[in-house]
């Protein structure tokens, strides 16, 4: 069984490296574009993907806030919908989760 302690440093963990991910994508997408039509498509097709990495990544960034302000005040563990304890396979699975699986379902 993990300690609250513990998950928050793998919390810790995994935000530095979505922000190092996040800044590795800004830097691709401010690289200059070709002039050829073909390779324009190829590449802009591959910023939207970049795009969308980087937003799921920034959704994943909030969610680990949220989770370390829920560790903060002592609420970490404890579903925000019902007040019942998240099980700690749950947690293993889904450090950042706010739900158990219960209210995880009706959401």
């Amino acid at each position: 069984m993990k300690t609250v302690e513990t998950r928050r440093a793998d919390l810790l963990r995994r935000l530095a490296e979505l922000d190092g991910r996040l800044h590795a994508i800004e830097a691709e997408l401010e690289q200059p574009h070709t002039r050829d039509w073909d390779d324009m498509a190829i590449e802009r097709e591959g910023d939207e993907v970049l795009e969308r990495l980087g937003q799921s990544g920034v959704e994943e960034i909030r969610r680990i806030m949220a989770a370390l302000q829920r560790v903060r005040s002592g609420n970490y563990g404890t579903c925000v919908q019902c007040g019942m304890t998240i099980s700690e396979e749950r947690l293993d699975i889904l450090p950042a989760t706010p739900f158990c699986r219960t209210c995880a379902a009706l959401h």
